[in-house]
């Protein structure tokens, strides 16, 4: 067998929102397969902190770090200025991973509020992916995965902007690799259901709400970061080659029974 299908070596991966949670993890998975890692995340101190111990677990493997905010799009531009420099124009790996939510009825949000949602959840990674289309064409096998999110599938009590952001991110993924495939740029998505992170330990403290969650999941339990990670670097690795314009569910079977 090839081993080098199931390798990353050599690969310079940019990871957002990579202090902590679910990009925390798929910068481990990615640098457990050989790849070189940046982290951008908005918290500095959380972000050095996460650079930091990263680089500890693979001392054999490059570990860099940029503040800012992908919410904002001359952060945005500023972050990949700096990939570009850093990486002295290279780019394999794309993970749009930054996202956050408000959960609120539909008609309590400010127009500030759920334009945010947008901005973070979607528009950023759209930006973001096309800022790094020039450093991506650069390369063969290079890729993009989104993290979406059961929640732009089927209605999951998230809120209504953070359902309607990830399902347009789900179908901008499905465009982006018609339209790039010619250029040698695969784009996937992977949809989580309730993982365990800082930002669902609120709700999942709630027992009623768990029994809720884990009623309608078949596997029984919450997802960890680590399973997610592991399906966003499957994506990434050569003997994914083949696979483009697609949306992984990790969600324990949710999605066959809805919520």
């Amino acid at each position: 067998m090839d081993d080098t299908r199931w390798r990353l070596d050599g690969r310079l991966a940019l990871v957002t929102g990579g202090s902590a949670g679910i990009g925390r993890a798929i910068a481990s998975e990615l640098l457990g397969f050989g790849a070189d890692v940046m982290l951008a995340a908005r918290d500095g101190d959380a972000l050095d902190a996460a650079r930091a111990d990263l680089a500890d677990e693979y001392p054999d493997r490059l570990v860099m770090a940029f503040t800012a905010d992908v919410g904002i799009d001359e952060q945005r531009r500023e972050l990949l200025d700096w990939v570009e420099d850093q990486g002295e124009g290279e780019l394999d790996i794309l993970i749009n991973n930054a996202g956050g939510n408000l959960s609120k009825p539909s008609t309590d949000y400010a127009d500030d509020e759920w334009r945010q949602i947008f901005e973070v959840n979607l528009f950023s990674a759209f930006e973001l992916s096309r800022y790094a289309h020039p450093l991506l064409t650069r390369h063969p096998q290079s890729c993009i995965v989104n993290v979406g999110s059961v929640s732009g599938l089927t209605h999951v009590r998230t809120g209504a902007p953070y359902g309607m952001a990830k399902a347009a991110l789900h179908q901008m993924t499905k465009n982006l690799a018609c339209e790039w495939a010619d250029d040698g740029v695969r784009v996937n998505a992977v949809a989580p259901w309730y993982i365990r992170t800082r930002r669902t330990a609120g709700k999942l403290a709630d027992a009623e709400y768990l029994d809720d969650v884990l009623l309608r999941t078949p596997l029984g339990r919450v997802g960890e970061p680590e399973e997610v990670a592991a399906a966003v670097a499957f994506l990434c690795l050569p003997a994914a080659g083949y696979i483009t314009g697609e949306c992984i569910a990790v969600d324990g079977g949710f999605l066959r029974y809805g919520f």
